[in-house]
């Protein structure tokens, strides 16, 4: 039988997290709450918060863990598998790539590295004045039409870099 050590301090229980305040965390304990019985729930309700917030905040993911009896790290695993989930908030507009197989043998590499020349980013991410989030995304079911991107959910096929310069020019124009 091992006895107490008074001289061994036990390791610190993890810190409860910060709940959510103001309309945020009531619309995600809202959503929690209506989609918490459904079967598979975490996809429904990520995808539920990321459509009312424009992305899934940090201190949602402690919100949605409680609510589904499951780890922070359970939730956040999900939300950074998935490319869909933003964990920040994206820029007026979304530029996606799509890096794909097909759409890479048609050259969607020179395409993404132009769009992060053109838009001043590294690899992706979103422009300092908020105006394009540029992500990549693995397949947007053009495969045939390669290569191609999305601008706001709307897939554009068969995309080179001057069209998509002229796309973003149009885009910025209307602002």
């Amino acid at each position: 039988m091992k006895k107490h050590n008074p001289d061994v301090n036990p390791q610190p229980a993890a810190p409860p997290a910060a709940r959510m305040d103001g309309p945020a965390g009531d619309t995600v304990r809202r959503l929690v709450a209506e989609m918490q019985a459904m079967p598979g729930a975490l996809l429904p309700i990520l995808h539920a918060v990321q459509d009312a917030l424009g992305h899934v905040p940090d201190a949602a993911v402690a919100e949605i863990a409680e609510g589904l009896n499951l780890s922070r790290a359970e939730v956040h695993g999900v939300i950074t598998y998935y490319h869909h989930f933003r964990q920040q908030p994206a820029g007026r507009r979304v530029l996606q790539v799509c890096r794909a197989e097909s759409c890479q043998a048609m050259g969607s590499e020179a395409l993404w590295a132009h769009a992060c020349l053109r838009l001043g980013l590294n690899d992706g991410g979103t422009t300092s004045d908020g105006g394009v989030t540029l992500e990549p995304v693995y397949c947007l079911g053009l495969c045939a039409s390669s290569p191609a991107v999305a601008l706001n959910e709307r897939p554009r096929a068969r995309m080179s870099a001057a069209k998509l310069d002229a796309l973003l020019a149009k885009a910025e124009a209307v602002q």
